[in-house]
């Protein structure tokens, strides 16, 4: 048998068991403060950990005291005001022992909100809790790196540690009786000849010829094995592979002579934001960075995120893009195909009808889902209203959000990936 000592010392994170503990419990306020930190960030540290700071009112707890209990008589020295029987009057203000809380004073003390540090990890799970990428159902086995082990039944070899007790035990009781049923049934009929035999005084002989062979049957019977190496049963598992779901995401972007430095600004959040949504989420999904003015160009992240070039606005050429990279490289039947697009809604005279068609009649019908920001404060432009049209001819499969400013991102960001019941 052996023994295992742990002579490990105490973990740095022995307490995380507490923290995780913690943090369920004031889900709420941290999941606030999220929002707003959300709001306030940079590109380049919306990845960042985040200070926490929660009311001390509200990380109180009641705690029970023994009461005085009874009857008690006590004296009190310097009274010379009141005698027993006097209604004592309420203070003024309805202000109790520490006072009207009003002006400076020079005796009292508090305490000041509580404030902790939440780890990176936690600030990006509160961040996309409850969100998901809609309608991702196909599945494929191509390019399997992972499996897992299933039971697939029993087998007469394996490691000790995958022993079937119970198997074993029925294999051994069943070879058992196969080899020793005829003989217990014969030691019983000796037996059974030699009491009556012994009870009427019979034959001496034939009682020790009875005895000799009742030894002799005990002995067979006892030499058989309890447990025998063919009676080892063992669990037999099997490697099974893992299907994933296989996604892409295609992430347009205007980058026209319309989109000033705020505007821009506020799409390359919303979609880093959606890109460290889908690095952290979705192991095996593919990102596909498009930017587009007069021309579309499919670019790597760096350029996606901080190329300066920049001209006039035709939408349709991205979409254009998007569906020639679809068919080169995505089959609809294999991958669970999105897309997320944002622009000013300025587009060049009669494109926006053409942006319809390509949505309504090439692409929508091979995408689980699209989704279309539009970032501006005034009134609605061509694009907008035809997009529209597309929202009510998709409504499963479309969705259309407006941003003012940068403090609609997150909001507007969870509106469209909000994960749905079942």
């Amino acid at each position: 048998m052996s023994y295992i000592i742990d002579r490990r010392l105490n973990s740095k994170k022995k307490s995380t068991v507490n923290r995780q503990r913690f943090l369920r419990r004031y889900r709420e306020h941290i999941k606030k403060a999220v929002s707003d930190a959300v709001d306030k960030r940079s590109i380049t540290d919306m990845d960042k950990g985040e200070k926490i700071s929660i009311p001390t009112r509200d990380i109180s707890e009641p705690v029970f005291q023994h009461g005085q209990g009874g009857y008690n008589n006590g004296v009190l020295p310097g009274n010379d005001q009141f005698t027993a029987g006097d209604h004592i009057q309420r203070p003024q203000g309805g202000a109790g022992q520490g006072g009207s809380g009003k002006g400076a004073s020079d005796s009292g003390s508090g305490m000041d909100e509580f404030v902790f540090q939440i780890t990176q990890e936690e600030f990006l799970d509160f961040m996309f809790e409850d969100l998901e990428l809609p309608n991702l159902v196909k599945r494929q086995l191509a390019g399997v790196e992972e499996f897992e082990m299933r039971r697939a039944g029993i087998s007469n070899e394996g490691t000790p540690g995958r022993i079937n007790i119970i198997r074993s035990l029925r294999s051994a009781n069943s070879r058992r009786i196969a080899l020793t049923g005829k003989k217990k049934r014969q030691l019983s009929a000796l037996q059974e000849e030699l009491r009556a035999l012994e009870a009427n005084d019979g034959d001496f002989n034939r009682i020790r010829e009875l005895r000799d062979e009742i030894d002799t049957l005990a002995s067979k019977i006892k030499r058989v094995p309890w447990l025998d190496d063919f009676d080892l049963k063992y669990n037999l598992h099997v490697k099974h592979p893992i299907p994933h779901s296989r996604a892409v995401m295609f992430c347009i972007m205007d980058v026209s002579g319309s989109m000033d430095q705020n505007t821009k600004d506020i799409a390359k959040r919303f979609f880093l934001l959606l890109y460290l949504f889908l690095q952290r989420n979705y192991e095996h999904t593919e990102v596909v960075f498009i930017r587009h003015h007069t021309s579309a160009k499919e670019v790597d992240e760096e350029e996606f995120f901080y190329s300066r070039e920049t001209g006039g606005t035709i939408v349709s050429s991205a979409l254009h893009l998007m569906d020639e990279i679809l068919q080169n490289r995505y089959p609809p039947s294999q991958w669970n195909i999105y897309g997320a697009q944002a622009s000013d809604g300025d587009n060049w005279n009669d494109d926006s009808a053409v942006c319809y068609r390509l949505l309504t009649e090439k692409l929508l019908s091979k995408l689980q889902y699209f989704s279309y920001v539009e970032i501006t404060s005034r009134d609605h432009q061509a694009l907008w209203y035809s997009y529209e049209k597309v929202l009510s001819d998709f409504p499963n499969t479309f969705a259309m959000k407006q941003l003012t400013d940068a403090s609609d991102i997150y909001p507007v960001f969870r509106q469209l990936f909000q994960k749905k019941p079942a």
